[in-house]
């Protein structure tokens, strides 16, 4: 009887770890932790006129509304003090037996959310003339 010890005939132990099914399973957990996270999306709704509506009868008032890049608000090119004040100024011109068309002139660099504040604030008080002046980007 002859014992063989240390022969290359013995298997050798596998070292490598086989990552394939780890990658499988994290990327099955990616997708799925996609497809569930709730897309939140932030838009303010504005009611844009019919193709069939009426020709006015007469001019409109326009109330320019600029943002600095400060984000401070003018209305008219007079500054307003705050958001508290702008409230004020779109309160009044939403009580006004024919509302007046708001042009909003944001600056260049001027951030988004103050123009989104604008935007949401005249949409509570109703107003339905909202218009944005000028094509310019957004600072980051």
């Amino acid at each position: 009887m002859h014992i063989r010890a240390g022969t290359e005939a013995d298997p050798e132990p596998i070292v490598d770890i086989n990552t394939t099914p780890l990658v499988d399973v994290l990327l099955v957990l990616l997708v799925m932790l996609i497809v569930t996270i709730p897309i939140q999306l932030q838009a303010v709704s504005l009611e844009m006129p019919g193709r069939n509506a009426p020709p006015p009868t007469a001019p409109p008032v326009v109330v320019q509304l600029d943002i600095d890049a400060a984000g401070r608000f003018l209305w008219n090119g007079e500054p307003l003090a705050d958001r508290t004040a702008l409230d004020a100024k779109l309160r009044e011109a939403a009580g006004q037996a024919q509302q007046p068309e708001i042009h909003v002139r944001p600056d260049r660099r001027a951030k988004y959310e103050a123009v989104a504040a604008a935007l949401t604030s005249a949409q509570r008080q109703n107003l339905q003339k909202i218009g944005i002046v000028g094509m310019e980007q957004f600072a980051p």
